[in-house]
């Protein structure tokens, strides 16, 4: 009986031996790649949705789903730590719908036991009571692993990632996607937090410019006509909304006159009679400087115009401001400085009192000197039964006085230097002798203040001036 050749037998199995190793390597390096575009993909989705998701919690419902497909695993659970120390199970993912809702209960059951000791153990330790409570709760098949979710290197949760397959393991590979996963969760929180703090400071902006303007509108807007005076005024916050305070006062009801829906003080339209009398020069600054100075200064502003329409001389008015504040001001640690002055234009007579504020400057404009306009008395809102004392002083034509507040003689310079009131008095003197219109003395002695404090302006005060010059 003939045999088969043996050459072709040897030849079929030499192919089927070598055909078979090539195919399955081709398989496997097919179902790394595509396990590689898949987890791509994810990643990619996610980060999408990092970008583009304005909800943090419709993130967060993300990430468990995400932890899960990238791992291969049963399911994942993203656990966050709330303000006041307790944790919760914030979602969960389980690919068995039917195991979800005993899944969920063990998870919430393990959080609630770190709940019962979180304000009495350090946030650091309850990472491993959670690990603990969990493979207690999910029992010994259940295979774990967490990672922590860190915000500013401050922990604010875990995020697990579960499986039932006792033949699981956890991979290098698979422990840098759950770590890659969980710091996109941290991002989402981050960002979220940012996105809070913004928006609460730009509400707390738009509520500072509506303080600033209403501040604005306070202020006067431009000198009123006195009888034997040129005035000029500038005040200059430190931020939006200050503690300085200037005003200029009618002291009878008939300067007034309304005009439509406004109100103006201007006395060309005023009768002898009327334009003749006393207007009341203040100047006052609140300690502070910022949103609580700019509430005191205004609520002293109603109360002082108040004060002079009853008709009390300068050092009543502000006896009598003092008590009425004094209660609104003793528990909130600020005090007001005030120099408070009525002009008599038939006289040129200044009648004054001063409540421990920066005296003003008298240019005498016959003697070519500066003398200060002062009376004894204590801060605004000190003490209750604080005194105070009136001066007058006689002026003539082509006297010049400046009222001001600290925010000029504070100002510092690069080095550290104060502008001070040396300083203050020896460029009030030169304005003086060079220029005639107080606009032009008020623009200089603030020219001078700025360029001696230089560039770096970050730490100046509010800054008022106001000057008074004697017309014939």
């Amino acid at each position: 009986m003939p045999q088969p050749p043996s050459q072709p037998t040897n030849s079929n199995t030499s192919t089927t031996t070598d055909v078979t190793p090539v195919v399955a390597l081709k398989e496997l390096v097919a179902r790394l790649h595509r396990e590689q575009n898949k987890i791509q993909d994810l990643l990619s989705s996610l980060g999408f949705a990092l970008r583009s998701f304005n909800n943090l919690n419709q993130f967060l419902e993300l990430i468990p789903l995400m932890a899960t497909r990238v791992t291969d695993a049963d399911g994942s659970a993203l656990f966050l730590y709330k303000p006041n120390g307790q944790v919760r199970l914030e979602q969960l993912h389980w690919q068995d719908s039917l195991q979800r809702k005993n899944i969920r209960k063990a998870l919430e059951t393990a959080s609630s036991q770190i709940t019962l000791l979180a304000n009495a153990v350090p946030l650091t330790a309850t990472t491993g009571m959670l690990d603990d409570q969990m493979h207690r709760c999910l029992g010994p098949g259940v295979q774990i692993f967490g990672t922590a979710i860190l915000v500013k290197h401050n922990e604010r949760g875990w995020l697990y990632v579960l499986s039932r397959d006792p033949d699981y393991t956890w991979t290098e590979t698979r422990q840098k996607l759950v770590r890659l996963v969980a710091d996109q969760t941290a991002v989402a929180i981050e960002n979220d937090e940012l996105g809070v703090e913004l928006r609460k400071k730009e509400r707390l902006d738009q509520e500072l410019e509506i303080g600033a303007e209403i501040q604005r509108r306070l202020l006067p807007r431009q000198c009123p006509t006195i009888p034997g005076l040129a005035l000029a005024a500038r005040c200059k916050p430190a931020n939006r909304v200050g503690g300085d305070y200037y005003d200029f006062i009618p002291t009878n009801h008939n300067q007034i006159q309304p005009s439509g829906k406004n109100t103006v003080i201007s006395t060309s339209v005023l009768n002898d009679e009327d334009n003749n009398g006393r207007w009341g020069v203040v100047v006052g600054d609140v300690m502070g400087k910022g949103v609580p100075a700019g509430l005191i200064m205004t609520m002293m502003r109603g109360m002082l115009r108040g004060e002079v329409l009853h008709g009390h001389p300068p050092k009543r008015i502000l006896q009598n401001l003092n008590r009425v504040m004094y209660a609104d001001l003793e528990n909130s640690n600020r005090f007001v400085t005030l120099f408070y002055s009525e002009f008599e234009p038939e006289t040129r007579t200044l009648y004054f009192s001063n409540a421990a504020h920066n005296p003003p400057l008298w240019w005498h404009a016959a003697t070519r000197t500066i003398t200060r306009l002062d009376t004894l008395g204590m801060l605004i809102g000190l003490d209750a039964n604080s005194q105070y004392e009136d001066g007058e002083a006689q002026l003539e034509p082509g006297d010049v006085v400046i009222y001001y507040t600290d925010g000029l003689t504070d100002a510092a310079s690069a080095s550290g230097d104060r502008f001070d009131e040396d300083n203050l008095i020896k460029a009030f003197n030169t304005a003086c002798r060079i220029y005639s219109e107080p606009q032009e003395i008020l623009d200089y002695m603030f020219d001078t203040v700025h360029e001696f404090i230089g560039a770096d302006k970050q730490n100046i005060d509010d800054m008022t001036l106001v000057v008074l010059q004697i017309r014939e």
